[in-house]
Formats: structure tokens, C-alpha cells, sequence
């Protein structure tokens, strides 16, 4: 008794109590009731605060409940009302009991338990926020069972437990490929969720204690059973499936289910030795060993050596625990016969009353003295008054016992009730059993089939292996004789080459004598008719020789004469020869000398010839050696120009590359900019790409021009690559729309950029670079800055002057037009309203006028610190001057201004529907909670250029802390008037039955999901609204224009 009012105690939404039934009830009613009480009653057990782990039995009893009703109605009706979301343990709790649920309930549980699918992703996503303790492995867990739950919803052969034979395993893929590839897909999603509890619970144990010895570690280590009894079928579903898919498909395919399947299978063994060292598991479960080595799907009779993990479960002990105990105070009395008032009235009229209780007692009236009989019937009265004590008491007694008796029968039939399920499924197991059986004795035939048939095998084997040995020693005897037979012949062939060859010599001699002959015949002929062409050329010499003979004899004589007359003309020819000989004796040696002297000339021109050329030729070297110089440091020089050139393109083009980067880089996000600072850096690239092509012509036309065009393509990289950062960063402060475009616009100008620097990387492109694109895009984003600019920069100096002492003038008097209506709904609130609510409008208007004082000292406290800063920061300029100086700071003023002005209106017409009964108290909350923010805006507008040591600095910071003690004291009293007017409305369920209370609790849940609907909805709304507002403000008032970088 006493464990279940501490559990009830424990969960604050415990489950109701039941009123008292009459004696009309039908009987079907009652057992509804004492099954939903009892179901209530093991459900709270199960879930509770306390960090042990969830009994057996009512664990059991919740099961057993799902095949009573067939479902788990009941179940969720009661898990519905625990605060699963406020506490870990008892969440972890409830994840266990669901966890047998869906494994051992019934199979309609999976279904019920879908509608609920939501709920638990919430609760999972919730808890998952934390990072240790129980909130992290009640998140795991979650996933884990509405990944169990799909999973079943998906292939709905698959019973909660996953027990399923081979014959069922092959017709949940409907022999198909597709279904198996897609069923063992799904299997590794399953293990992987099953192998993440089962880690993330290992992680969380300090394994340095006995952690399975206590009750904390118990908490955590039970629901591993389940995980244990899962990972088992699991895995070896997955085996088999594999070996199926290996059969099917190339193994190429199946690369991937195989390295996964590796990856869980050592995870899987290794916690499956962990877990068979626990103390704690070794005598709740037998956890089976996986093999040393994975199996090997490439090896198709791999299968047959592979084993199913079985995880045996040892019979439970009965212990005085296990007890069914039923708390009657707190649940209903049931059939307990109450005494009727006709008995009582039947023995009143055969004894009497009692003296305490009968009007008529006349003689304690009258003072008359009581006799014998009369004591004797007090006497009989107190006995029978003592006796119906007694009797009552033991009829309470009977009472309890009684329902103790009911509570041990419905154990034992709950009992009973298992032990059929396990009948069942021992039954199941022993057909399954028994096919087995049937399988093997089949394989075993099969198998002696094939032994006699190998049998015969061998025998044949044997016939053709003596059968091959007789062919073997024919074929060597054969091969003998042929080797014989081919020597004898090569013996033949050589024998029969020689006497050809003898044959072919005599052959050549015969035909070189025949020719011989014929030769020796041609040449005696050829001797013979030379032999007589010489004969007749002798004769016929011989007869020209003797016609000269006689021609010379008369020529003989003739010079005879002839000669005399020579020899005289030769003596005189002798003398003048000798004159000439001396003559030409002198000319000679002069000669002589002539040529000596020629000769040292010519030796001497030589000698100044050679030195000459040698003098020229070095020279020319000389100069052709400086020329060569002058060559090669002309090109060097060309070349280092046009190096730097190609430096200069190559270092813009990485500062355009390190722009876009930078822009898409995540830390990126925080900068901004300003409009009016983009739209700079928009002018000054555009001058400067002004700059580049003039600077290219005059480089093409004259190489030696290059300093323009290195100075242009630098300036130029570094603005464009400015304007690229910029123009991101300023994208951050618009809305988003325009920022897209803007962004869009951003990327565009850089892809422009880099493809000009390209262009010039080549002197032959030079010339055809364009930056006709590049200044389009540019001046987009420039039209866009433009656009972008806050409206307060158009302002002329003396409207912005104005505008701050017209805003601040508003301000003051929206403030006191405030207090008035105020003041009006006061007095007018005293007149109409009473009690209660006459006090709720005071207290609330009184809470009002306070803030509204508190506002208007604010401002005026503002007023005089904004004087004192103009009058020591402006020097000779005037005020106008000072505010058009410092814009930022005066449209900052600006806009504090009016928020406040606009919060103190709707603050008073919020109070005003209040007071009118027409209004919300959250309302005038939320304005109280703006004028708040809106006043802190303006102080904190107001104090930026204030001097520290100010006393008006010090007189602004404490009215606004007097504006935030009236915000409180407003907020305060709407909550404290809310309270005291719903309180009149008070709940009355008395006249209402169990059904109605029933309808009605289930139209509050609806309300309340819907309610928590409408809260999500409106807070994703509000969060957009601010972000919006922030955005639009930012480019109205030009936030972060005074920085002139990206923030």
C-alpha cells in the first residue's frame, strides 16, 4: 500500500480517482473499470521518478493488458497524463515498458501506437538538447523505437519480437531482388539505431565501479535486454539476407552492404562480450558469442556454417514482490455489501433506540429513574452497537481480503494468460522445430544420396584411372617405336641428301667442261680471222712505205741545197745572239735587285694586311658581341615588363578570387555595411576602370608605358574587390529580396572581373578586352546603393533640426495626452464599476499614471541631456548644424522618440479596452514590456555622446530605472487583476457524470494541443516580425553607416 501512494505521490498528473460505483452497474462496466484500474495502477508502478529499473511484473500486467483490449488504448490513455517531458527518468522508464510492449504486446499495438509518432519525434528532438544524463539516452532511445515502429509499419510480416523461420523470412521479399536489397537497407538502418543505445548506455556507466550491482546502473542497463533479444534476429536476418542478395547480384553491386555490415558486426561483438561480463546480465539472460571472423559472402557454402545468435532467457523466480497489491483507498471499494437502512430499522423496532439518539425518551424528560428493563436495553444497546463495530470491521476486513484474493486471482490469471502465450510460442517453436528437423532429415538424405553416389564415383574413378594406366604404357610403347622409326628415317634422309649432293657436283663439272669447249672453239675462230685482217694490213703498209722512200729520196736532195744557205744566216744570227745575252745579262740582275725590294714591300703589306684584318675582326666581334648584349637585354627588359604586367593581373585576379571567397565563407554572415559607403566604392571603381583602357592602348603601342597600366590594374583589383565585400556585407542589412538581387549582382561583378583579367593575360587578347560588361554590373550594384540609402540623408540640415525638436515635442505630448485619458478612465471606472473590479481597474489605472510620470521625467531628463551635449559639442556652429553633423545619432533620437510616444497610445487604449471588460490583460503587458524597450532605446540614444561624469547623465539613468520599476509594477498589477477575476469564475464538476467528465477532459486535450499549435505558429510569426522590423529599421535609420568597413 504504501509503495503505490508514494509512486502515486511521486507523478504529479497521477491517474484520478474513480468514484465510488452504485450497485446499478452492469457487469461489462465494472470489469472495464477494475481493467482500467488495474492497468493504472501497473503503469504507474512501471513509470515512475524512481532510478531503479522497471519490475517484471508490471511490466507483464501492461502486456497482458494489450491482449485483453487488443490493443494499447488504455496504455497511451494513461501515459498521456505523465509528465514524460519534465523528467528523464521517467521517460526512460516509459521508453522500457513500450519497448516489451511493442516486442511482446499485441500486434495491434504497433498501430495504435503510430498516432502517437509525432508526439514522441518532439519529445525525442527535445530531450536530444541534452548532452548527458538521461536526456541524451532517452532521445536515442526514442528514435530507436519510432524507427522500430516504421519499420514494422513497413513490412508488416515481421511480428513485434522479430521470431520468424526461414520459410517466413524468404515470402516477407516476395522473391524479389528489389524487396531483399530493400529489406536488408532497412535492417542496417534498424541495428544501427539498436547499436547506438546500446553504446551511448556503455558511455554513460563509469565501468571502473560495479555499476550492474546498483540501482542507478540497473535503471539503465535493463532496457539493453530487449536491445540484446532485437540485435540477435537482427543480425542474423541480415546474414541471410546478404547470402540471398550475393547469390542474385554481382558482388560489385554489394560493395557498400558489405562494409557496412562489417562496421556493425564488430560493434555487435564487442558489445555482446561487454555485455556477458556484467554482473547484472548473467543472471537475467544468456548472451550468445558471435564468431571470431565475419561470415564470407563471396563464399556461397559460407552459409551453411554460419549459426543463429540465440539469447536464451533462464524461467523467473517467484518473489514475495511480485505479489499483486491493490491501494483500495485511493482506487474504488467494489463489492462491498452495504448494510441496508431496512435492517436497521427492523432492529430499531425490535429493541429500541438508543438513549443519545430517540426524541421520545420520556423518562430522561421527565427525570424519572431508570428501572431494570431499561438498563438492561442500554446494556443490550451498547452490545449490539459494539457488535455492529465489530461486524463493520470485519466486513472491512472481509473487504480487503477479499480484494486481495481478486488481485492474486488476476495475477494468476495474468500468469496463466503468459504461460499460454508461452505455450504458444513454445508450440510455435516446436513446429518450427520440427520443420527444422524435417529440413535436416531431408538434408541428411540428401547427403547419403550423394555419399552413395560418390561411392560409385570413386569406383569408376578407379576403372578409368587402371584403364588410363594400360593406355598410358601402350602410348609410351608407341612413342618408341616412332622415335625408332624417325631416327632410321633421318638416317635415310641424310644419306639420300649426300648421294644428291655427289650427283649435282658431277653434274657442274660436266656442264663447266662443255662450256669450257665451246669457249676454246669461239677463240681459235676469232685468232684465225684476226691472224688475216693483220695480213692484209701488212701488205698494204708495205706498199705505202715504199712511196715515202722515194718521196724522201728527192726531198734529200732538195735540202742539201738548201742547208748552205742556212749556215751563213746562222753565223750572223750567232753574233747579234751574243749582244742580246749581255744585254739581257744586265736587265736580269737588275731585275734581281727590283724584285728583293718587291718582295720585303709585299712582306711588309702582308704583315700590315694581316694585322689590319685582325684589328677589324676583333673589332666586329666587339661589336657584334655589344649588339647581342643590347638584344638580350631588350628582351629581358620586355619580358620583366611584361612579367610585371602579368604580376599585376595575376595579383588583382587573387584579390578578386579572395572577395568572392571571402563572401561565401559562413563568418562572413556577421558583417555589414552601409548603402552610402557600397555606393562609394562603386565610383571609385568605376573611375578607375575609366583608367584601363587608355592605359592598354598606350601600352600597345609603346611597351616601355607600363607604370599607367600596373598602377590601374592594382587600384582596380583592390576596389572591385572591395565593392564585392561591401556590397555582401550590406546585403545583410536589407531585406531579402534585395538582397538576393544584390548578392546575385555581387557574384556577377567578380565572374565580369576575373574574365577582363583574363583577356589581358595574352598580348594577342589585349586588345580586345571589354569592360563594357564589368561597368554595366557595376553600376547596377550602384543603382542598387542608391536605392538602398536611408531617407534621413535626403533631409536638408535644417529639416533634420526641426524634425528632432518636433519628434521630442510629440513625444511630451503624447505622453500627457496619456496621463489625461488615463486619469478620465479613472474617475470614470469610479463611477460605473464595483467591487472587485472597480479595485482590478484602480489598481491597474493607478499602475498607468505612474508609468506615464515616470515616461515624462524620462523624456524631459532626455531633453536636457540632449541640450547639454549640442551645447558643449556643436563649438561656433549652431544647433541645426550640430544635428545635420551627426545624422546617425539624430535619426537614432528620432526614432526613440516616436517609439516611445507610439507605445504610451496604445499602452492607454489597451488599458482603456481593459477597463471597458472588453480588452486582454496580455495586451497591456506587451505595451508595458514596449514602452520598456522603446524608453531604453531612447536612453541609450541619449547617453552615446553624453560626458560620463554628467549629472544629467546621472539624472537620466534614474528616471529610467524609475521607468522600469513602473513597467514592473504595471505588468504586476495586470497579472495580479487577471488573477482575481478569473478566480470568481470557479470549475463546478459535481452535477456531471463519468461520461461528461470524460468528453470534457478529452475537448480540454484538444484545446490544449490546439492552443500549443497556435503558441508554435505565433511565435515563428513573431520571430519573423522582429527580424523584419530590424531589417526595415536598419535601412531606414542607416545602421552601421558610421563604420566604414564591413563590421
Amino acid at each position: 500500500m504504501d509503495r503505490v501512494k508514494s509512486s502515486m505521490q511521486q507523478v504529479p498528473n497521477a491517474i484520478p480517482k474513480v468514484i465510488r460505483r452504485t450497485g446499478g452497474a452492469n457487469s461489462l462496466e465494472l470489469e472495464k473499470e477494475n481493467f482500467e484500474r488495474g492497468q493504472a495502477v501497473s503503469i504507474n508502478k512501471a513509470i515512475n521518478t524512481q532510478e531503479v529499473a522497471v519490475k517484471e511484473k508490471h511490466a507483464r500486467t501492461c502486456i497482458l493488458g494489450t491482449h485483453h483490449e487488443k490493443g494499447a488504448h488504455t496504455f497511451w490513455a494513461a501515459v498521456n497524463r505523465l509528465p514524460l517531458s519534465s523528467n528523464a527518468v521517467l521517460c526512460w522508464k516509459f521508453c522500457h515498458v513500450f519497448h516489451k510492449l511493442l516486442r511482446d504486446g499485441h500486434p495491434n499495438v504497433i498501430k495504435d501506437s503510430m498516432r502517437n509518432k509525432a508526439d514522441l519525434t518532439d519529445m525525442s528532438r527535445m530531450w536530444g538538447h541534452l548532452s548527458e544524463g538521461y536526456g541524451k539516452l532517452c532521445s536515442i532511445y526514442l528514435k530507436l523505437l519510432i524507427t522500430k515502429m516504421e519499420f514494422h509499419i513497413k513490412n508488416p510480416r515481421f511480428p513485434g519480437n522479430l521470431q520468424m523461420s526461414n520459410r517466413q523470412l524468404e515470402e516477407a521479399g516476395e522473391n524479389d531482388v528489389n524487396n531483399f536489397f530493400q529489406l536488408t537497407v532497412e535492417m542496417f538502418d534498424y541495428l544501427e539505431c539498436e547499436l547506438n543505445l546500446f553504446l551511448s548506455v556503455f558511455n554513460s556507466l563509469d565501468m571502473s565501479r560495479s555499476v550492474s550491482v546498483t540501482a542507478a546502473g540497473q535503471c539503465r542497463l535493463a532496457p539493453l535486454i530487449q536491445v540484446i533479444l532485437d540485435s540477435s534476429h537482427l543480425y542474423d536476418y541480415t546474414v541471410k539476407l546478404l547470402f540471398k542478395l550475393h547469390s542474385c547480384l554481382p558482388a560489385d553491386t554489394l560493395q557498400g552492404h558489405r562494409d557496412r555490415f562489417q562496421e556493425q558486426f564488430k560493434k555487435l561483438k564487442s558489445l555482446f562480450y561487454r555485455s556477458s561480463n556484467l554482473q547484472y546480465f548473467k543472471r537475467l539472460i544468456q548472451i550468445p558469442q558471435l564468431p571470431e571472423n565475419p561470415p564470407n559472402f563471396l563464399r556461397a557454402s559460407a552459409l551453411s556454417e554460419h549459426i543463429s545468435p540465440v539469447v536464451v532467457i533462464p524461467a523467473e523466480s517467484s518473489s514475495p514482490e511480485s505479489e499483486h497489491v491493490v491501494e483500495t483507498d485511493d482506487l474504488v471499494d467494489t463489492d462491498i455489501p452495504v448494510l441496508p437502512a431496512a435492517v436497521e430499522t427492523k432492529f430499531d423496532d425490535l429493541f429500541g433506540t438508543t438513549a443519545a439518539v430517540d426524541p421520545f425518551n420520556f423518562n430522561n424528560q421527565n427525570g424519572m429513574r431508570k428501572d431494570d428493563k431499561d438498563r438492561l436495553i442500554e446494556q443490550l444497546t451498547r452490545e449490539i452497537q459494539s457488535l455492529k463495530e465489530e461486524l463493520e470491521s470485519f466486513r472491512l476486513e472481509s473487504g480487503r481480503l477479499c480484494q486481495a484474493l481478486r488481485g492474486r486471482v488476476s495475477e494468476l490469471e495474468a500468469e496463466l494468460a503468459e504461460q499460454s502465450h508461452l505455450r504458444l510460442q513454445a508450440v510455435g517453436e516446436a513446429e518450427f522445430l520440427k520443420a527444422e528437423l524435417d529440413d535436416l532429415r531431408r538434408v541428411r538424405e540428401d547427403t547419403e544420396k550423394e555419399q552413395r553416389s560418390l561411392t560409385e564415383i570413386e569406383k569408376k574413378a578407379q576403372a578409368n584411372e587402371q584403364r588410363y594406366t594400360k593406355l598410358k604404357e601402350k602410348y609410351t610403347e608407341l612413342v618408341q617405336s616412332h622415335a625408332d622409326l624417325l631416327r632410321k628415317n633421318a638416317e635415310v634422309t641424310r644419306q639420300m641428301t649426300v648421294a644428291r649432293a655427289a650427283q649435282d657436283e658431277v653434274e657442274a663439272v660436266r656442264r663447266e667442261m662443255q662450256e669450257k669447249v665451246k669457249v676454246a672453239q669461239e677463240a681459235a675462230d676469232r685468232q684465225e680471222k684476226a691472224q688475216q685482217e693483220q695480213l692484209q694490213e701488212l701488205q698494204r703498209e708495205l706498199l705505202s712505205s715504199r712511196t715515202e722512200l722515194e718521196s724522201l729520196k728527192s726531198t734529200v736532195t732538195s735540202s742539201q741545197q738548201s742547208s748552205e744557205a742556212l749556215n751563213t744566216q746562222l753565223a750572223a744570227l750567232e753574233s747579234e745572239k751574243a749582244d742580246l745575252v749581255q744585254s739581257l745579262s744586265k736587265v736580269e740582275a737588275e731585275l734581281a735587285v727590283r724584285g728583293e725590294e718587291l718582295q720585303q714591300a709585299q712582306t711588309s703589306l702582308a704583315m700590315e694586311r694581316e694585322s689590319g684584318v685582325k684589328a677589324a675582326e676583333s673589332l666586329q666581334n666587339q661589336l657584334n658581341e655589344k649588339e647581342s648584349r643590347e638584344q638580350a637585354l631588350e628582351s629581358q627588359l620586355v619580358a620583366a615588363r611584361w612579367c610585371s604586367l602579368q604580376g599585376a593581373v595575376e595579383e588583382a585576379e587573387r584579390i578578386i578570387q579572395d572577395s568572392l571567397a571571402q563572401i561565401e565563407d559562413p563568418a562572413h554572415i556577421s558583417s555589414t555595411s552601409s548603402a552610402d559607403y557600397l555606393a562609394s566604392r562603386c565610383r571609385a571603381s568605376l573611375d578607375c576602370i575609366d583608367r584601363l583602357p587608355p592605359a592598354m592602348e598606350t601600352f600597345l603601342a609603346d611597351n616601355t608605358a607600363l607604370s599607367e597600366l600596373v598602377r590601374a590594374l592594382t587600384q582596380c583589383g583592390h576596389l572591385v574587390g572591395d565593392t564585392i565585400v561591401q556590397g555582401s556585407a550590406t546585403s545583410h542589412m536589407v531585406p531579402v529580396e534585395k538582397a538576393d538581387a544584390l548578392s546575385e549582382n555581387v557574384k556577377t561583378c567578380g565572374a565580369e572581373a576575373l574574365t577582363l583579367l583574363g583577356t589581358m593575360k595574352q598580348r594577342d587578347t589585349m586588345s580586345s578586352a571589354d569592360i563594357s560588361k564589368l561597368k554595366a554590373t557595376l553600376h547596377l550594384i550602384l543603382d542598387t546603393a542608391e536605392k538602398l540609402r536611408p531617407r534621413g540623408l535626403e533631409l536638408q540640415q535644417g529639416e533634420l533640426g526641426d524634425l528632432v525638436e518636433q519628434e521630442m515635442a510629440a513625444t511630451s505630448a503624447a505622453v500627457e495626452s496619456a496621463a489625461a485619458r488615463i486619469e478620465e478612465m479613472l474617475n470614470k471606472s469610479r463611477a460605473v464599476d464595483t467591487g472587485i473590479k472597480m479595485e482590478v481597474n484602480e489598481r491597474i489605472l493607478a499602475s498607468c499614471t505612474e508609468l506615464m510620470q515616470a515616461i515624462k521625467e524620462l523624456v524631459l531628463s532626455s531633453k536636457d541631456l540632449q541640450r547639454d551635449i549640442v551645447e558643449s559639442g556643436r563649438g561656433a556652429a549652431s544647433m541645426k548644424e550640430f544635428y545635420a553633423k551627426n545624422s546617425r545619432w539624430t535619426e537614432g533620437l528620432i526614432s526613440a522618440s516616436k517609439a516611445v510616444g507610439w507605445g504610451a497610445t496604445v499602452m492607454v487604449d489597451a488599458a482603456d479596452l481593459v477597463v471597458q471588460g472588453k480588452g486582454k490583460f496580455e495586451e497591456l503587458m506587451v505595451c508595458s514590456h514596449e514602452i520598456a524597450a522603446s524608453t531604453a532605446q531612447l536612453v541609450a540614444a541619449s547617453k552615446v555622446k553624453a560626458d560620463k561624469d554628467s549629472s544629467k547623465l546621472q539624472r537620466l539613468k534614474q528616471a529610467s530605472r524609475g521607468v522600469t520599476q513602473a513597467t514592473a509594477g504595471v505588468v504586476a498589477s495586470t497579472k495580479s487583476g487577471k488573477s482575481q477575476i478569473e478566480e470568481t469564475d470557479t470549475m463546478d464538476f459535481s452535477s456531471m457524470t463519468l461520461t461528461q467528465i470524460k468528453r470534457q477532459e478529452m475537448d480540454s486535450q484538444v484545446l490544449v494541443l490546439e492552443l500549443e499549435t497556435r503558441l508554435q505558429k505565433e511565435r515563428e510569426r513573431l520571430g519573423e516580425l522582429r527580424k523584419k522590423h530590424y531589417e526595415l529599421a536598419g535601412v531606414a535609420e542607416g545602421w552601421g553607416e558610421e563604420e566604414e568597413g564591413t563590421g
